[in-house]
């Protein structure tokens, strides 16, 4: 597709030519970014994460727009005194003559590579194939991180270029630890209130419909995961001499855990909401094609497609902790551990949907097997409220930029923090965009990010903050 050129007046001209003739500087940053292994579990090398946080704080410095760019952390929620989230980045510029101000949102942590072999590139090694650039964080979420920059850059040249002076208020809050549960989040909010405090708040860290149609994000299914240990048995024992008679902990496990879903796979667990409204057209050879099925496979649920995916709640098994088959000896489990992923409705909370979880499999244990649960974590699903004028901004920066008018659209992921957005910024407009797309692959193998979608993105981001620097 050959990007459209903005439809208005010289200023978007202006800026969609400072865009262009960015972008090498963009893909650029971007790789040097992707070389960076900002992986933010517990098992991974903390100082990259730190280096990562100081290679972006270099790029929001070089924009020369900001009043302070400092790296950061706040203490975790719910952990020891002391202990502090991974580093964060947190740049900020007064607004000036009564303009709005922007806070623009992203992280710089990176999923895991998972399996290097499934790989076709080195994850850690940015690499262009085609018009993708393959890389763990080439998509989610540097690119997002690098979208940010490279629309304040074109703001500052064509501001500077038409002698005028850039007014918008701008706060960018760059966060390091997404990819694990955002623990430090509530805290970052509130030791940093003031500074962070906008009009309006763009989080990119989204994907569009597909490489040539833009996605405004209006709604995020909420998240709550946990850890479940089901226990029968003291100790392993001799499965000829005593199975079946002594329950095991995988029969009960396998048991418990086929009660989540009905025989058409929906969700069939008590008190779990969905949500009504209407969705576009999308066919289930779609799906088929977007997840790989394998050959026989059908769809599970019911209702239309993207209703199961954005307004229905869905529970995955995505863990088992139990003997390996290369241990498997001839014995009965004692006990097994699974870790439980629910997607929550919106207009539900998590701590509701995990509630009825909870009551659920407590009710359905099997044989009196002993349940366990730990490690929650969760978020609530997010609806955003399309009425406000900067809703209809974005959605005109969106089709000038792309030479489409952007679809509203669900998602079936979760970004629980948005709903801490929402409490401790109630005033502010929250836009959710992104430069992902259906190839994108974010969290597995071969991640990549579309180039054309990339700029269209920028561009976006760009056109919207140079409207809004005209704004009262």
């Amino acid at each position: 597709m050959t990007d459209a050129a903005p439809s208005a007046s010289s200023p978007d001209q202006s800026i969609a030519e400072a865009v262009t003739g960015g972008m090498p500087a963009a893909v650029a940053d971007l790789g040097a970014l992707v070389r960076i292994p900002s992986v933010s579990w517990p098992a991974f090398d903390p100082a990259f994460v730190a280096q990562s946080a100081d290679a972006v704080a270099e790029l929001l410095r070089g924009t020369g727009v900001f009043d302070r760019v400092e790296v950061t952390r706040a203490q975790k929620a719910g952990f020891p005194e002391g202990e502090l989230g991974h580093p964060a980045v947190l740049a900020t510029r007064a607004a000036r003559n009564g303009k709005p101000t922007v806070l623009l949102y992203a992280h710089h942590d990176v999923q895991p590579p998972g399996d290097e072999a499934s790989w076709q590139t080195k994850p850690f090694e940015p690499t262009v194939v085609g018009d993708r650039l393959y890389g763990r964080g080439a998509a989610d979420d540097k690119a997002g991180v690098v979208s940010h920059v490279a629309a304040i850059r074109a703001l500052a040249e064509t501001t500077a270029a038409a002698g005028e002076e850039l007014e918008l208020g701008l706060a960018v809050f760059i966060e390091g630890e997404e990819e694990h549960g955002s623990h430090s989040f509530v805290n970052f909010l509130e030791d940093n209130r003031d500074a962070l405090a906008a009009d309006v708040i763009i989080v990119a860290d989204s994907d569009n419909w597909d490489t040539e149609t833009p996605n405004l994000t209006v709604a995020l299914r909420g998240a709550c995961a946990f850890n479940l240990t089901v226990s029968t048995l003291g100790h392993a024992s001799h499965s000829g001499m005593w199975g079946g008679a002594a329950p095991d902990a995988m029969l009960a496990t396998i048991k418990l855990l086929s009660t989540l879903w009905d025989e058409n796979g929906s969700v069939a667990v008590p008190g779990l909401t969905s949500h009504e409204a209407e969705t576009p057209a999308f066919e289930e050879a779609e799906l088929a094609a977007s997840v790989a099925f394998v050959d026989g496979v059908r769809a599970i649920g019911s209702g239309s497609v993207l209703s199961r995916l954005w307004f229905q709640p869905s529970i995955t098994v995505t863990g088992i902790d139990a003997p390996s088959i290369a241990n498997a000896s001839n014995t009965l489990v004692p006990k097994v551990t699974v870790r439980i992923s629910m997607r929550v409705a919106p207009g539900q909370t998590s701590a509701e949907a995990r509630d009825a979880l909870v009551r659920h499999l407590e009710a359905s244990a099997p044989f009196g097997a002993s349940l366990e649960f730990h490690d929650f974590e969760g978020g609530d699903p997010f609806l955003v409220d399309t009425s406000g004028w900067a809703v209809e901004a974005v959605k005109q920066a969106m089709a000038d930029a792309w030479g489409k008018a952007p679809v509203e659209a669900g998602i079936g992921g979760s970004i629980p923090f948005i709903a801490d957005l929402v409490r401790v910024f109630p005033e502010a407009q929250i836009l959710v965009t992104g430069v992902e797309d259906p190839d994108t692959r974010a969290h597995s193998p071969n991640e990549s990010l579309h180039l054309g979608v990339f700029k269209r993105a920028i561009l976006s981001e760009a056109l919207l903050l140079s409207r809004l620097n005209q704004r009262s």
